[in-house]
């Protein structure tokens, strides 16, 4: 028995130079088709008549519009789902509560519901036949073909980014400190202030960059509730489409290269974000 030799155990990580490099190629690739080449065309498609004419493009009237329009809602919406995602996350990590699950269920619905069927649901709701938009359109306040239905169709889509990135980081912190403070007789404002902002800061930056990002890239809801007016209610990824469809390329590559570039930049923020907690994480857990 004791010449049988020991059974040798390899860690996962220690696999054969073929198939590791197989792999990173596989990747590599994956990311070329499906990432990098999309975005290398997309630029070279809006200076395919050079630079003069994709910012001549970008200065066009309709284009200034979406580009506003689009900036104006993720002005709003950003900071009011900011605002709903904390309570949310504040809500079910404090408190306990019966249907707990069901209202956490509820939070990510917008990612399992078509963005489509959610503009329906607004347009069903405020349109000008039902009896609540037809009330606010008589009293000169239309929701539907408006700003303000353009911001609710935003704030539903991109509502479960910041309280998702919250939940999870408010478990794991627990109720303690909270408690402490408010033993010491804090109140319950300068508790959130002094105790679980500076806890959750990086999480709900990261959660309000991703729903950023997402605000300003909407189409499918946008679309429906929007009614695509052009220089009013159109933003820039409808703009895109309409622009495409009616064969001008480049004022569509044009402003669909501004839009990757505003999507780029929400990345490189989020990548620093993430470096700046991983670096914040270490220092905490150093001796």
């Amino acid at each position: 028995m004791s010449d049988i030799p020991a059974p040798r155990f390899r860690a996962a990580t220690e696999e054969a130079p073929a198939v590791r490099w197989t792999l990173i190629c596989l990747a590599v690739l994956g990311l070329a088709v499906l990432v990098f080449a999309p975005l290398i065309a997309v630029f070279a498609e809006a200076l395919a008549r050079g630079s003069a004419a994709a910012v001549a493009s970008l200065a066009n009237r309709d284009a200034q519009a979406a580009i506003r329009l689009t900036l104006t809602i993720a002005a709003i919406s950003v900071p009011l789902n900011a605002a709903f995602g904390i309570a949310a996350a504040w809500f079910i990590t404090k408190f306990d509560f019966r249907g707990k699950a069901f209202l956490i269920t509820l939070i990510d619905l917008p990612f399992s519901v078509s963005p489509v069927v959610a503009g329906l649901c607004i347009v069903l709701m405020f349109g000008a036949n039902s009896l609540i938009g037809g009330w606010l359109v008589a009293q000169g306040w239309p929701i539907v073909f408006a700003l303000p239905g353009i911001v609710l169709a935003t704030m539903f889509v991109t509502f479960p980014f910041v309280a998702r990135e919250l939940i999870p980081v408010m478990i794991e912190q627990g109720r303690a400190e909270e408690e402490a403070a408010l033993t010491l007789g804090a109140s319950g404002w300068r508790v959130f202030r002094t105790v679980t902002l500076p806890n959750i800061r990086w999480a709900l930056l990261y959660g309000v960059l991703l729903c950023n990002a997402r605000a300003m890239g909407e189409f499918g809801a946008v679309a429906v509730v929007s009614g695509k007016i052009r220089g009013q209610t159109a933003t820039m990824p409808i703009t895109i489409e309409m622009l495409y469809n009616e064969y001008l390329s480049v004022a569509a590559f044009s402003l669909a290269a501004l839009l990757a570039l505003l999507a780029l930049v929400t990345l490189a923020l989020k990548t620093a974000l993430e470096i700046r907690n991983a670096d914040a994480l270490a220092a905490s857990h150093r001796p």
